[in-house]
């Protein structure tokens, strides 16, 4: 019994450590992305908004709330060459 509990106690550090480094490192890792969203890409907001903005430099153009929707086809649509 009593090679038994030299064992039991390493396991468990074993498994303690390697989960502490883990989760370290998974903090770290959230962390860090979490920082790159402060950075001011575009316009007057410091997140990041859209891939876009920080490969063009500009904010986003979005569609106002009064822009007509409905259906659209997209196989019969401009750029396809078919309408």
């Amino acid at each position: 019994m009593s090679e038994v509990q030299p064992i039991v106690v390493g396991v468990v550090q074993g498994l303690l450590s390697s989960t502490a480094f883990v989760l370290a490192l998974f903090i770290g890792f959230c962390v860090i992305v979490g920082f790159t969203k402060l950075k001011r890409t575009a316009g007057n907001s410091p997140v990041v908004k859209s891939l876009d903005e920080i490969v063009s430099r500009q904010p986003m153009a979005y569609l106002p709330p009064d822009a007509p929707r409905g259906n659209a086809d997209q196989l019969r649509g401009p750029g396809t060459g078919t309408h």
